[in-house]
């Protein structure tokens, strides 16, 4: 059995409820993502730092529990009914532009000596953080905006992207099998998503029963699709991500058309509140500040990848949604779409495996990315922060109930 560090998990979680005071301290003035202070909290007390927290089995064995659980709420909140037509088209043909741009751009980095591989440089910097960006985006009411469609459709299909070519590319050695179990998990995940739907319309009195009762039989069956999944994708040798992301995808098709309010913040008290937090703080305890700060060229690098992430997510937001959006909406969404964080974190720890990146690369993209998400999410805000409250106001009367006609005079 695998030793267990007590003083450490104690320690973590001491961090991890500080990074929420800090954060509710500061909430008022300035939106700073919880998962930054998380991960730069992490940084703090590992080993470059102050030392006193270790990254052991088991701190990481929860560390990708919480994983799973970020990409649930990424899948989880995709609404497909809000993103299918044009949004969805949009983004789809926004990251495919994005792939082009960002393994171009790769290839001369490669070919310059800068990097060593244009393929994980590539991939790492066509990737959005939605599933980091949905706190921040929920807390600001962005989420009920026609502007919040968009960046909802270009957000998931700029993390299911990468998170297939981690599955089919990155990780594996044998793209073909990949490519057929990947098949195989799919089937197998919407037999799962139909006998969800069609149980959950049927068993949905009961389960509402159990939200105030210490069974918790809906919540208790939603960790289980979560980590189920997750597991099954593992065995088939494929990312764990995958796992969590469709979990999400089926919890929301499942419960489509019901009231949940209760239910999702009983599920973000377990996710957010618990598992996630162990993955961001464990990143950060193994971000490798020496290699950072020791080296003049990894310092270099860090302003040139956090330009790479707007230059590969701007431009598809930037020329594609010039008939939906206005210039200014255009700049929020390339600047939202360029937040990157947890799959670049997953992409350079593969790429470090693999041999495929340095040690300094892997941390100036990580710290680029940490940089992003604390940056891009407050700069799209104050370009946004006036046109939410109009479009609220907007979406309530359209889904208010119309106004009577007025009787004419005399009637």
């Amino acid at each position: 059995m695998a030793s267990v560090d007590t003083t450490s998990f104690l320690i973590i979680v001491v961090f991890a409820a500080l990074a929420s005071v800090f954060v509710v301290t500061l909430a008022p003035r300035v939106a700073i993502p919880v998962v930054v202070v998380e991960l730069l909290l992490g940084i703090l007390i590992g080993p470059h730092v102050l030392d006193i927290a270790q990254v052991d089995q088991f701190t990481d064995f929860f560390g990708n529990l919480g994983l799973g659980m970020l990409f649930f709420f990424a899948g989880y909140e995709i609404d497909f009914d809000r993103i299918r037509g044009r949004p969805a088209e949009l983004a789809a043909l926004g990251w495919a532009l994005s792939l082009v741009i960002a393994y171009g751009l790769g290839g001369v980095l490669a070919a310059t000596g800068v990097v060593l591989s244009y393929l994980y440089r590539g991939s790492a910097l066509a990737t959005t953080a939605i599933g980091t960006l949905i706190p921040i985006l929920h807390d600001a009411g962005e989420l009920r905006t026609r502007f919040g469609t968009y960046l909802l459709g270009a957000g998931a299909v700029g993390e299911f992207g990468p998170i297939l070519l981690i599955t089919l590319v990155l990780a594996g050695s044998h793209p073909i099998e990949e490519a057929a179990l990947l098949v195989a998990f799919v089937a197998l995940s919407v037999i799962t998503a139909l006998a969800a739907m069609r149980s959950m319309w049927r068993g949905w009195p009961l389960l509402e029963r159990t939200f105030e009762a210490s069974s918790q039989l809906a919540v208790r069956l939603a960790v289980v699709l979560v980590f189920g999944l997750v597991a099954l994708a593992v065995s088939l040798g494929l990312d764990l991500l995958l796992g969590g992301f469709v979990a999400g995808l089926i919890t929301r098709m499942a419960l489509h058309g019901r009231e949940v309010s209760v239910f999702e913040s009983k599920l973000t008290a377990v996710g957010y509140g618990f598992l996630i937090p162990f993955f961001f703080i464990t990143s950060g305890m193994r971000f490798d500040l020496d290699a950072l700060l020791s080296s003049a060229s990894a310092l270099l690098k860090l302003p040139l990848f956090i330009a790479l992430f707007l230059l590969v997510r701007g431009t598809p937001a930037l020329l594609l949604y010039r008939r939906v959006l206005d210039a200014r909406d255009r700049v929020a969404l390339g600047i939202y779409s360029a937040t990157a964080l947890p799959l670049v974190v997953a992409i350079t720890t593969i790429a470090q495996k693999t041999g495929h990146m340095r040690s300094s690369t892997a941390a100036s993209l990580v710290g680029a990315a940490i940089l992003s998400t604390l940056v891009f999410p407050f700069v799209g805000l104050r370009l946004r922060r006036a046109r939410i409250a109009a479009e609220q106001g907007t979406e309530s009367v359209t889904e208010a109930e119309p106004v009577s006609t007025p009787a004419p005079a005399g009637a």
